[in-house]
């Protein structure tokens, strides 16, 4: 491993010299910093990431805000904690999780102890009381996820409402007269998470342009909330042919609960998905899905704050469109 001893020698100064050109401490002449920046890339020395802080004022941090609340399906967001954190080391950053409902609290605290030079914010809500601080905050955020206001902020996410929409065009299409969405958990929508309202929104308003029948269920992520919601859909509604779930954490006990009910999928009940490309693929049957491209949404995200770190403007909405690829669960309704 090169030590600064190493590098002191190789551009004929003392190791305190070379630890002041790192640090920022005192002045350097420009020749004798080019010297040492030269023997520092030649000996392929990596300064300390504390002196490196130093000489930057930055704790080469990022904060990913990421509150584990309930109704939160921990394998989704953990794919986009594994983005950022896997963007972040590619930009020579480390990231720090903070995952407790600490609001506005949490925030502060990270900022004024300079841990972190910038945040990553996840779990927007639609009315989010953490924004009055982010907007007038000393250092840059980024947001995945749309608040209802997102002016002075930078926001991206997939097209949660284009989602809704894209779902129903497509059953619509297929001759789907009577839909329904199986949403998210009960306490998601009443926090006001944007992502699970604007999928139901687009899902609604898309069936009313269409003429098209439709419902939308929150449903706790349980298989006995599953088994009890198919049976609801049913009773309430046995002119129902197509469903779409946005819930991973119930979809393959849904399907399995219609199939024990005498459904067969897609012969009688057609079924999307909203989720991770992943988890359609491997599923035992492969479902239609739109895609929830989280590793994308993740890197973008770092890319975003980087650029305002650096004091590069970025663009305050990024929306990925949404992506609805056809499987095996999804046909034409046929009568029964």
């Amino acid at each position: 491993m090169v030590k600064i001893t190493d590098v002191a020698r190789h551009s004929n100064v003392s190791p305190s010299t070379v630890s002041y050109a790192l640090s920022g401490k005192r002045p350097i002449s420009p020749e004798t910093r080019q010297r040492i920046e030269e023997s520092i890339r030649v000996l392929g020395y990596r300064p300390h990431a504390g002196a490196r802080s130093l000489a930057s004022n930055r704790s080469r941090v990022l904060a990913l805000v990421l509150p584990l609340r309930k109704g939160v399906h921990v394998p989704v967001v953990m794919q986009f904690a594994t983005s950022v954190l896997t963007a972040a080391r590619e930009h020579d950053h480390d990231v720090l999780l903070l995952t407790q409902g600490e609001g506005e609290e949490g925030i502060v605290r990270v900022a004024e102890s300079a841990m972190a030079d910038g945040f990553i914010i996840m779990d927007v809500e639609v009315e989010d009381r953490r924004l009055p601080l982010l907007r007038t905050l000393d250092r840059p955020s980024v947001l995945i996820g749309f608040p209802a206001d997102p002016t002075g902020l930078t926001c991206i996410d997939l097209d949660f409402q284009g989602a809704g929409e894209a779902c129903v065009d497509y059953l619509a299409a297929l001759g789907h007269r009577s839909v329904a969405l199986i949403g998210s958990p009960p306490e998601v929508y009443v926090r006001g998470t944007g992502f699970a309202r604007r999928v139901a929104a687009g899902f609604t308003d898309a069936a009313d342009r269409l003429g098209v029948r439709s419902s939308v269920h929150p449903c706790s992520e349980t298989p006995a909330a599953a088994r009890a919601m198919a049976e609801l859909l049913v009773r309430e509604d046995p002119s129902l042919t197509a469903v779409v779930v946005h819930n991973e954490p119930v979809t393959q006990q849904l399907i399995a609960s219609f199939t024990a009910m005498g459904l067969r999928v897609p012969q009688d009940l057609s079924v999307i998905a909203i989720c991770p490309d992943e988890t359609a693929e491997q599923a035992p049957v492969p479902i239609t899905s739109v895609s929830i491209p989280s590793g994308e949404i993740g890197t973008l995200a770092v890319d975003l704050l980087m650029a305002k770190l650096v004091g590069q403007d970025a663009p305050e909405t990024t929306v990925l469109p949404a992506r609805l690829t056809p499987r095996s669960t999804t046909a034409p309704p046929q009568s029964r």
